[in-house]
């Protein structure tokens, strides 16, 4: 039975850049230039000072802490960098990431999510958190598609992305197995009035022109006590995907995404913060950018960048989330009280003549998916002061409502009327509860222990309609677990290593009946599925060396996973099971140095290795590799600051290596056929400057121009049609101009 808005098994199925380029001239030309020049240069300007790494503060485990203290793997994502390097969606935020993939379905908003390997192909329930800010989004359920719908939101006033890799089940919850994903906003500022305005321009090779218009103002309501602060946004992708057939045209991957958000923030009394936000976010595509490609020759069909449609495939996506944060400090323990209320609606068109066999008495027959969440959280969380025990104690609970809705129908041959072949409804319900909480015991001025638990219990309803006649109503409910262990042992003042032992989860959940070709209920299959664990454990080594100029961090880890849930056919109907078992094993590495006040260099690895050690019938034998992860994958940077006539600027060069990846299993009869992705290397380059209050950052976005396979869709392979691939766009250049005030 259909999971999301991109299947459809109730229905019988499976699932000009010259100027531009002129501006990096000279960026690039700085980049490129000798050692010995740059050292020539600093003599010239007399001995440079150089400068320490920042400290950066996160908020992974709840407390506000530096990250070389956190005893797991975090990164920080600087919003401001990433705008200047052109990224405008979640791939190019973190699917450059070693040891993370973002698979695309087609364009922003549809994404599924991977970290250290934990995913069996096509999921039904996310294996990755979501949150912004203190607050949990999209769905845990297996029924509103938040698997393959990842929380895309632009870099709307963002401070930065926290990127939380392992198991995060004890303070995070439902679906964060792989990691977590945090979209940390800006704080009003009631202390001054501040704002900016931003344009940009981008163009890829053999496209329309895209740009951005964005602003953001900061206003103190009374000094020191409220702010308000708003932020604002439209941006237009000028699109580089062409079709041919019935519904042919040019750039159709074009559209629009809109976006706002507004904060308050009070502080009544010194002990006392409320913050209160909405967000909202609009994407619009007029088409996806996905092609056809031959699965046994690897290449497109139709041409480079170039796609087959009888009728458009537009979609839509609205986010709705409105949020409040009351925090109290007793002085002995710090109070939260987190509220939030959501909407998630999506609406989708498929071309899917190929999919009925390009019936002649139909110009075309078009799915439409549509589907809609609403979400509601509570949450209460008391936090200890900083002492030699600290504890943190916290209840959850979340309402979710959801609906999908699809209807098949074609438009008759000969300029015929519509004609509605089939329709379903999917209404579902999830709802749970959540104690969790940790204590650590800080054992003198070297040593720190911590223990964690969570226990979560949910419980829902999922209904099948079929031609507006009810076709199945089944309830479930499900108790999970999650523990947390972590020792720590700091070396010195900047160095310490840790081992952190952490399992996560997903929520099981009802099964509708599993029907026959000709409609009929087969016996004996499942009525439901049970939540699918693991256990991950980790050694670490985080420092900061050579006077605080490197930061450089290490960790080794293994991860036990247990009655995966998985998609299985049966009939003409597919349901979730558990089966099977998987381990992997892997290895980061991530070092930032400051070589002095003109070079920063940072470099990132992973060797990741997932594997099952248990076969599946619905996957692949045991020893088969686990989709959509590289088994290495490598970043390099380069940052060269200096002065263009006196003004503050920089040029950088990164490159990413992902080696190939397995889309499915080579295995007879998998429900996630195999296509093996291959490996790429990806070149982007920036150049920017800052004149007082302005600020001017140009960049290239895959400078090489290749044609890196992001995503592939497997699902209809089966049924003898081709491919859907989505590659990375072609050669971007863009420039980014800002004011500050």
């Amino acid at each position: 039975m259909s999971r999301s808005s991109r299947c459809s098994s109730p229905l019988g199925a499976h699932h000009r850049p010259a100027k531009l380029a002129a501006l990096l001239v000279p960026g690039l030309a700085a980049l490129c230039a000798s050692p010995l020049w740059a050292q020539t240069q600093a003599a010239a300007e007399g001995r440079a000072e150089v400068e320490k790494l920042d400290v950066v503060t996160v908020t992974a485990t709840r407390r506000r802490e530096p990250v070389r203290d956190v005893p797991l793997r975090v990164e920080t994502l600087g919003a401001e960098p990433m705008e200047r390097a052109g990224a405008t969606s979640l791939s190019d935020y973190v699917g450059g990431l070693p040891g993370i993939d973002v698979k695309t379905s087609g364009g922003p908003g549809r994404n599924a999510v991977t970290m250290r390997g934990v995913s069996v192909g096509e999921q039904q329930i996310a294996t990755v958190g979501m949150y912004v800010d203190e607050v949990a989004f999209g769905s845990s359920s297996a029924f509103v598609g938040g698997a393959n719908t990842a929380l895309d939101l632009a870099l709307l006033d963002l401070k930065h992305i926290e990127v939380l890799r392992g198991p995060q089940g004890t303070l995070y919850g439902a679906g964060a197995m792989g990691g977590l994903l945090k979209y940390v906003t800006n704080e009003p500022d009631s202390s001054q009035f501040s704002g900016k305005v931003g344009v940009s321009a981008r163009q890829s090779r053999g496209g329309a022109m895209g740009h951005t218009e964005n602003a953001v103002l900061n206003v103190p309501l009374s000094q020191d006590v409220a702010a308000l602060r708003v932020a604002a946004f439209n941006d237009h992708e000028g699109g580089y995907i062409d079709a041919v057939g019935k519904a042919a045209g040019e750039h159709i991957n074009d559209g629009n995404t809109r976006g706002a958000r507004v904060s308050l923030l009070v502080e009544p009394m010194s002990k006392m913060k409320i913050r209160l936000a909405h967000t909202q976010q609009d994407i619009q595509r007029n088409g996806l950018n996905v092609i056809e490609y031959d699965a046994a020759k690897g290449q497109p069909i139709y041409g480079d960048l170039t796609r087959h449609l009888d009728t458009g495939e537009a979609y839509k996506l609205k986010t709705r989330l409105t949020s409040g944060d009351f925090e109290y400090d007793f002085g002995w323990a710090r109070l939260n009280a987190i509220a939030s209320s959501q909407r998630l609606d999506s609406a989708t068109g498929q071309d899917a003549t190929a999919l009925l066999g390009g019936n002649p008495a139909f110009d075309f027959v078009s799915l439409d998916n549509a589907f809609g969440l609403r979400k509601q959280t509570q949450e209460l969380r008391l936090t200890s002061q900083r002492g030699s025990v600290e504890w943190l104690l916290g209840y959850y609970h979340t309402k979710e409502t959801g609906h999908v809705g699809q209807r098949l129908w074609a438009q008759v041959a000969g300029g015929g009327g519509d004609m509605t072949l089939t329709t379903t409804g999917q209404p579902s319900e999830y709802r749970e509860r959540a104690l969790y909480g940790d204590l650590t015991w800080n054992i003198g001025p070297t040593w720190s222990l911590t223990l964690g638990a969570r226990v979560a219990k949910n419980e829902q309803v999922y209904t099948v309609f079929v031609n507006e006649q009810l076709n199945s109503s089944a309830p479930s409910d499900d108790t999970a677990k999650t523990y947390l262990a972590t020792l720590r042992y700091a070396l010195d003042k900047t160095s310490n290593v840790y081992f952190r032992a952490a399992s996560g989860y997903r929520p099981g959940g009802p099964n509708s009946p599993a029907i026959d070709a000709n409609g009929q209920v087969i016996p004996g299959t499942p009525a439901t599925f049970g939540h699918d664990t693991l256990w991950s454990y980790e050694l670490g080594y985080k420092a900061d060396l050579l006077d605080k100029r490197l930061n450089f961090e290490a960790a080794v880890f293994n991860i036990d996973w247990k009655d995966l849930q998985q998609p299985k056919a049966v009939g003409a109907s597919t349901i979730v099971v558990n089966a099977g078992k998987a381990r992997v094993r892997g290895l980061e590495l991530a070092a930032h140095y400051k070589v002095d006040a003109h070079w920063h260099l940072d470099g990132s690895l992973a060797w990741t290795d997932p594997k099952l050690t248990e076969g599946s019938t619905a996957l692949g034998p045991s020893g088969s590799r686990l989709p959509n992860t590289a088994k290495l994958a490598f970043t390099l940077g380069a940052r060269y600051a200096f002065n263009l006539a006196g003004n503050p600027s920089y040029a950088g060069l990164n490159v990413r290596r992902v080696g190939q990846r397995n889309a499915g299993y080579d295995s007879v009869g998998s429900s996630v056929p195999n296509f093996s992705q291959p490996s790429y290397t990806l070149v982007d380059a920036q150049w920017g400057v800052e004149m007082g209050r302005w600020q001017l950052a140009t960049f290239v976005r895959n400078l090489t121009d290749k044609r890196a396979i992001l995503g592939a869709d497997t699902a209809l392979t089966a049924f003898g049609l081709p491919l859907n691939v989505t590659t990375v766009a072609p050669r971007t250049v863009g420039a980014n101009l800002t004011f500050n005030f």
